[in-house]
């Protein structure tokens, strides 16, 4: 499997412009796409990237936002330091209180961009990998909830599963604007989607 991934990898087109054009990761072209078609990050905007390593996702960030903005990348693995003094870097697990509140410190308030393309550790068992989707999805709707600005961005990867819909009618009562897409960039045999929520409103009181 192993080897097979690995040549699959290197014929991947936007693998090998990835290499070429000195991003992290393949997956900076969904951002980018996304981008363009939806203008989700401005310049001068605050960018939280949640699950952010390798950092593909925060390079095309910190170009949009130029030097007037920043971008704080938060993952539990290492992130590797870019050349920006506009990008910070917080190594644990966003979904606790105690990450949350280094966010919040390090920017200084609310942001006007979260994103996130973290996925669940999958173990192959279908119902347990969906639940783990689902708690994932809902952590970083909850951290949007916390640290999104008034009329703030949420971009996030999400799995279709039994709570998708549901998932979905919720955010539409929170923001202004809820669309999905499958960027061109994103393989063909995953199931991902990205759900693009424009235009925050507010907490959604229960």
């Amino acid at each position: 499997m192993g080897s097979k991934w690995q040549m699959e990898r290197k014929k991947d087109p936007y693998y090998k412009r990835a290499k070429a054009e000195d991003y992290r990761s393949r997956a900076s072209y969904k951002l980018k796409q996304i981008d363009k078609k939806y203008k989700i990050i401005k310049k001068g905007n605050t960018v939280v990237d949640l699950g952010a390593a390798p950092g593909g996702w925060s390079q095309v960030a910190l170009e949009k936002v130029d030097e007037e903005g920043i971008v704080v990348g938060v993952d539990l693995n290492h992130i590797r330091a870019l050349p920006n003094e506009n990008y910070y870097r917080i190594k644990g697990d966003f979904t606790t209180p105690e990450v949350q509140g280094k966010i919040t410190r390090v920017i200084g308030g609310k942001a006007k961009v979260i994103m996130s393309d973290a996925s669940p550790e999958l173990c192959g068992i279908k119902n347990l990998d969906q639940l783990r989707s689902i708690d994932l999805t809902n952590s970083v709707i909850g951290i949007a909830d916390n640290l999104l600005e008034q009329k703030g961005n949420l971009v996030m990867k999400v799995f279709q599963g039994p709570e998708y819909k549901e998932m979905l009618d919720g955010l539409k009562r929170k923001y202004r604007q809820v669309k999905t897409t499958k960027p061109p960039s994103s393989r063909k045999k995953s199931s991902e989607m990205y759900v693009i929520a424009m235009g925050y409103k507010h907490k959604v009181k229960k």
